[in-house]
């Protein structure tokens, strides 16, 4: 028993040994590589030496853009590498180790920095450990989202495309001391930003189309020192818009068709037309400032949902105006305004023809002149004797009354006078004829006094509804104007956000896509 218990303790004692052996050969390894090591001193053999520092940018998700405001795009930093010939080892020296973990703070670095730094912070969130392989590359991947400035072109917002760009340089080293460049991988160089796509994660209102990487010269740097100094990721993303159409375009487009429909009111109803049209107003005005909101505060350009609904508002105003001015028409009256035969002619005979409108047949023009002929006509003693023209256009209780003379008063005293007097009744006819005179006379005048009255209502009537056919062609003609500007209008914008695609190649000149060949 004491003898397994023996054996045990030295099963443990041996573990515990190897295993403080291996975690010695990293700290073993950390401490010669460490010896004498200066890490603000650049890793070059000779002074002529120049260290070149690849980069690699992977992309895991698209952040977005910050805020359009402030016109930013939030990315992670690249993959740096480069060799320092100050950390190379033998790996059989320490049992095999290839790979050693030391920390950012202890070893030398290239300061690449973020130039079109956005918010002005240059710090990584985390100094992680970089990891260093026995021929002296050194792999650093620091944990930090950067802002780099994209600025915004709002021209076709929210149908546009951004062309955002990181630029990355060192702070602190020249051409002549570091070389900027591109990554390579099994002999091709990686001409793009990577994006794993097993491991990204699409982004919800931006679509990546382009994602080419160029290496830039300085073109303001001298020629002895000319060289590879920028390395630039560039990012051709498209916006998706569903969400705004949904949102923003869809009810204005719905809520401007409302004031398309207060044509279908009757033309006289114009105060329900224009409080629809005020109520449509209104509800595009907030839907205005929503999107004023998202846009960059610019005068360069106009956002294209501007433009729209700006537009949208122009088209309500004019049909609050059409409303204002057929509502003046419908309620015009003989009293006020008279027609002309021009007005008359175009408005009550061609227009209703070519709308196909269902117009009463206008009442002949003698009518217009029967009035003023019946108070001459009672002026001068005259009675209901005239024409049958002129009768076919009177009232119908004059008509009557006419009758009623002629087949009554006049033809029994024509009777009497074809028959001749009876004796002893001569005298009496004509002392009752005498009689009668003045109060037949009277009896005739108010007739036609009322005829009269009935004939100026009819005139009036007639006129009245003739501006009320006026105004009813008006506002048909209008309904045309605005449903054929609103619906070229809303297509014409809707075909410029169309024809607004990211271009197929990244460089325009440039036939390569800058992207991984197939398998």
């Amino acid at each position: 028993m004491l003898r397994g218990q023996g054996l045990l303790l030295l099963l443990l004692l041996l573990a515990v040994c190897l295993g403080a052996e291996g975690r010695n050969q990293e700290e073993r390894l950390l401490g010669d590589l460490m010896n004498n090591y200066n890490p603000h001193l650049r890793p070059a053999e000779r002074d002529s030496d120049v260290v070149n520092v690849s980069l690699k940018l992977t992309l895991t998700n698209l952040i977005s853009l910050v805020s359009h405001r402030e016109q930013g795009l939030a990315t992670p930093l690249p993959l740096q590498q480069w060799c320092d010939y100050r950390l190379r080892w033998d790996p059989q020296d320490y049992e095999g180790l290839w790979v050693l973990r030391v920390p950012s703070t202890m070893v030398w670095r290239p300061d690449v920095v973020l130039e079109n730094n956005v918010d002005g912070v240059f710090e990584v969130a985390l100094y992680c450990n970089v990891l260093v392989s026995p021929d002296g590359c050194v792999y650093w991947l620091p944990p930090a989202i950067f802002r780099s400035a994209c600025p915004v072109s709002v021209t076709y917002f929210p149908f546009d495309w951004q062309n955002c760009s990181l630029v990355f340089q060192s702070q602190t080293y020249s051409t002549n001391e570091i070389n900027l460049q591109l990554s390579q991988e099994d002999g091709q160089t990686i001409e793009w930003i990577f994006i794993d796509p097993e491991a990204f994660t699409e982004n919800g209102e931006w679509a990546i189309r382009h994602r080419p990487a160029k290496m830039l010269l300085d073109e303001a740097a001298p020629a002895e020192e000319a060289g590879h100094q920028k390395v630039v990721f560039y990012l051709l993303i498209q916006r998706k818009p569903l969400f705004y159409v949904i949102n923003i375009i869809a009810p204005c487009v719905l809520i401007s068709s409302v004031a398309i429909l207060i044509y279908f009111l009757p033309a006289k109803a114009g105060g329900q037309k224009c409080t629809v049209a005020i109520n449509v107003l209104l509800a595009q005005t907030v839907f205005l400032f929503l999107v004023a909101k998202k846009v960059p505060e610019t005068s360069q350009a106009v956002p294209l949902i501007s433009k729209y609904l700006t537009f949208l508002l122009a088209v309500t105003i004019l049909i609050v105006v059409n409303a204002v001015v057929v509502l003046n028409v419908s309620l015009r009256s003989p009293h006020t305004h008279s027609m002309a035969r021009g007005v008359r002619k175009v408005f009550l005979r061609l227009l209703p023809q070519l709308l196909r409108m269902h117009v009463r047949p206008l009442a002949p023009v003698a009518v217009q002149d029967t009035g003023r002929q019946l108070q001459n006509g009672s002026a001068s003693g005259w009675s209901l004797t005239a024409g049958e023209d002129v009768a076919l256009c009177l009232p119908r209780s004059e008509l009557l009354f006419r009758q009623w003379q002629r087949n009554g008063l006049v033809r029994a005293a024509l009777e009497k006078l074809e028959k001749g007097p009876e004796p002893g009744q001569s005298q009496e006819l004509c002392g009752s004829l005498k009689q009668a005179a003045p109060a037949i006379q009277a009896c005739v005048e108010a007739c036609n006094l009322i005829a009269l009255a009935r004939h100026q209502q009819s005139h009036f009537d007639s006129g009245s509804e003739e501006w009320f056919l006026v105004g009813r062609v008006l506002d048909r003609v209008c309904f045309l104007a605005m449903l054929s500007l609103f619906v070229c209008g809303t297509a014409g914008i809707f075909l410029m956000a169309h024809y607004n695609q990211v271009p197929a190649l990244p460089f325009p000149g440039d036939p390569r896509s800058y992207l991984p060949s197939p398998d």
